[in-house]
């Protein structure tokens, strides 16, 4: 990761803003500091970000206003601030191209880990797609993102959180091999806190759900002995 990654942050509440800004300048980001929306899309447009922090509460539009602005022209990826913990909010955040939720009261700490993950995955090799469904190439997979459900020969999976992330972030890479720690990295909000066995045990259990939906849909993920796993779209 660059060590002069370019944060947006969208804060209305100086304390949590200079809280934030202190804690990411620590961290040798630079950060352009924005009190509204309009003003973060007016910064936006003078110049590229790396990382945008956005709070829902804004005074003039909400956080989810102003990423749903930012993705008509700009992947850049976002986290979400707010005062809320709504699953309602969390998915429609999500939806449009948020990359992770965090609710008030936050550990300063805590955001500079989420934000070095998040620009691990994007810059290090898994970057968050366009936005377009992930279909396994002609395999009996697809991703429907409106439901955040990933559909096996034409039925829903019965998938965790976890397994959900895990599953996408393969189908999105067809025929690339992904390490456990990349792995962790997308689907762990916290990918310290579990080990790459964790990882191995959550393939297992998605590959017990694909073959029970369909004999042999298991096949479609590989596992390449001492490097990771990877996704063929026919197996």
């Amino acid at each position: 990761m660059p060590g002069m990654a370019r944060v947006l942050l969208v804060e209305d509440e100086p304390a949590i803003a200079d809280t934030l800004i202190y804690a990411l300048e620590t961290e040798c980001f630079s950060v352009i500091h924005a009190l509204t929306g309009g003003d973060a899309l007016a910064a936006a447009a003078r110049e590229p970000f790396d990382f945008a922090i956005l709070d829902i509460g804004l005074p003039d539009m909400t956080g989810l206003d102003v990423c749903r602005r930012l993705r008509e022209t700009s992947q850049v990826p976002v986290l979400f601030l707010t005062a809320r913990d709504g699953e309602l909010d969390r998915i429609l955040g999500l939806e449009l191209g948020g990359d992770d939720y965090v609710t008030k009261p936050f550990s300063p700490r805590e955001i500079v880990a989420r934000v070095r993950a998040i620009l691990r995955r994007s810059q290090g090799g898994i970057a968050r797609p366009s936005g377009t469904p992930a279909h396994a190439g002609a395999s009996i997979l697809h991703h429907d993102p409106h439901a955040m459900r990933i559909h096996c020969a034409g039925a829903p999976l019965d998938l965790t959180a976890h397994e959900y992330k895990l599953l996408l972030v393969l189908m999105e890479h067809p025929g690339r091999v992904l390490t456990r720690d990349q792995l962790l990295d997308h689907a762990w909000q916290d990918p310290g806190a579990v080990t790459d066995r964790t990882v191995d045990a959550h393939i297992k259990s998605i590959r017990s759900k694909l073959r029970a939906a369909r004999g042999g849909a298991e096949n479609h993920i590989e596992t390449r002995r001492g490097l990771g796993y990877s996704f063929s779209p026919n197996p």
